[in-house]
């Protein structure tokens, strides 16, 4: 299929922009877009981060996406939007469309007599689809995925290959898993007699909203008892750990390699960065903005931004200053005393 071909001017009307400089712009005919660097005549760019100026001032785009306060640091047209980077998205998703699916079902998969599939489903090779399992219209089940028993899936979910979801599963409307993800594995639940350790039974299940979107490798447990819940419209990274029982609320984005243990609540709206190490069975509330690298250790009960951790140093001055921190407790203890001397002294009265 040949590319895209548009006017600024329509693709202003699709990102919800305003055309300057000059006017003529709006009849400039763009096909594409790229980066600031790479970008050529018939492409257009987005500027959403001042540390480019320089690259900016050199591109060869035919126009850039930007705010109405960095218009005039642009060479070439612009196209002046409250949010460039949301436009950004807008206008690669328009040049970039998905590509249209055939269905088809692969005669090296196998699907269960008692599954139900809806219409324009496409299966893979070499998956598997087990008894009771129902499928939403125009879902693609992905070579080599396995559905496990009375797992449900929505309309238009597309499973990449690879991906597990066991048994009694759902994913609600237009979900997205990439490939290697697992749903459903059993949660790290057991229980030491004094000799050996006895497995928990898991027997919750792992229940996903609409417009899910989830990274590869990453893995969900199923709950214990109760169901671990994801939200509509939660967005996971690749190689994240989601224990037993977790609930993550609607609209939250969870970076690359966090761990998140059992039974902790998350709110919704909550930006949680890459690296985060969670602690279970405590709750984080609505719009709360945890940065990279961070443990969290506690509740937060109040929205913002929190940060945890020690910025890089060399390792000679951070040896120094951890051997310092092991001190801060008889610091704290001198400190006290101190202050208490001072207070009681006959002088200062």
């Amino acid at each position: 299929m040949g590319k895209l071909s548009v006017t600024l001017a329509t693709l202003a009307e699709i990102i919800d922009a305003r055309i300057e400089q000059p006017q003529a712009a709006a009849s400039i005919i763009v096909s594409g877009i790229a980066t600031l660097m790479d970008a050529q005549a018939h492409e257009v760019s987005f500027f959403a981060n001042r540390l480019y100026r320089q690259v900016l001032q050199k591109t060869q785009a035919a126009a850039i996406i930007l705010a109405a306060e960095d218009q005039h640091l642009s060479p070439v047209p612009v196209l002046v939007v409250k949010q460039p980077y949301v436009a950004y998205a807008q206008a690669a998703r328009f040049f970039n469309p998905p590509p249209l699916q055939q269905a088809q079902l692969h005669p090296n998969a196998w699907i269960s007599p008692q599954a139900h599939l809806g219409s324009q489903v496409t299966v893979g090779a070499q998956a598997v689809i087990e008894a009771g399992a129902v499928i939403g219209a125009g879902s693609v089940i992905s070579a080599g995925c396995v559905i496990g028993k009375n797992v449900q899936i929505g309309n238009d979910c597309y499973l990449y290959p690879n991906v597990t979801l066991y048994d009694n599963c759902q994913l609600g409307q237009r979900v997205v898993i990439h490939a290697g993800a697992v749903i459903g594995a059993d949660g790290f639940g057991l229980a030491h007699d004094g000799q050996h350790w006895l497995k928990v039974p898991q027997l919750g299940r792992v229940c996903i909203g609409d417009d899910v979107e989830i990274g590869a490798n990453t893995c969900i447990d199923r709950g214990a008892l109760g169901d671990t819940i994801i939200e509509n419209e939660v967005k996971l990274d690749n190689l994240i750990q989601i224990a037993h029982n977790v609930r993550i609320g609607s609209q939250t984005a969870v970076a690359a390699c966090v761990g998140i243990a059992g039974s902790t609540h998350i709110g919704k709206r909550c930006l949680i960065g890459g690296g985060v190490g969670i602690v279970g069975h405590i709750e984080i509330v609505d719009d709360v903005h945890i940065t990279g690298g961070s443990n969290v250790l506690q509740s937060i009960k109040k929205p913002g931004m929190y940060s945890a951790g020690t910025p890089l140093q060399e390792n000679k001055e951070w040896h120094k200053n951890y051997l310092r921190f092991k001190q801060l407790d008889k610091i704290s203890r001198h400190l006290t005393e101190l202050e208490r001397q001072v207070a009681t002294c006959p002088h200062n009265k």
